[in-house]
């Protein structure tokens, strides 16, 4: 089974709650990079992703390539929320290929359970490849990487 992990892309300055901020024009072309990336090496059957609006828009790139592909919202997904509670639910879908969509510093702590390692910081819109036989904890190896265009 592969889990690909993948940040949002870059989002407006918190000057509303954060779990209505919105991607920059900058953060759709990101999330549009990592979404041709994803699609072009990898075939997800399933689609992940957090309540909040950045996430989701960066998640309907994906969903624009790949119409068909069933998605769920899973509120476990948060930025602060606990990653090991998450990384359960995630062990619950049913998927060959999964894409989940989320926010620092939750998908570092996912990615540092999946393989044991520290967790390391994502950059915008980065995705992540860990395959495995199984969901849990220490049980993935990370194969790729894609990180797209940054601000800096």
């Amino acid at each position: 089974m592969k889990i690909i992990l993948m940040r949002h892309g870059q989002a407006e300055d918190e000057t509303r709650p954060d779990s209505a901020r919105q991607l920059t024009d900058f953060g759709q072309q990101q999330a549009k990079q990592t979404a041709k990336y994803i699609t072009t090496h990898y075939h997800p059957d399933y689609f992940l992703v957090s309540p909040y609006a950045r996430a989701q828009q960066t998640l309907a790139e994906l969903q624009a390539q790949l119409p068909t592909v069933p998605s769920s919202i899973q509120d476990s997904l948060k930025p602060s929320d606990d990653a090991r509670q998450a990384l359960n639910e995630i062990a619950d879908i049913e998927a060959k290929c999964l894409v989940v969509v989320c926010h620092m510093s939750i998908v570092a702590y996912i990615a540092g359970l999946l393989t044991s390692d520290y967790p390391e910081s994502f950059s915008l819109a980065e995705a992540r490849v860990f395959e495995m036989d199984f969901v849990m904890a220490g049980m993935a190896r990370e194969i790729a990487r894609f990180v797209p265009d940054q601000p800096y």
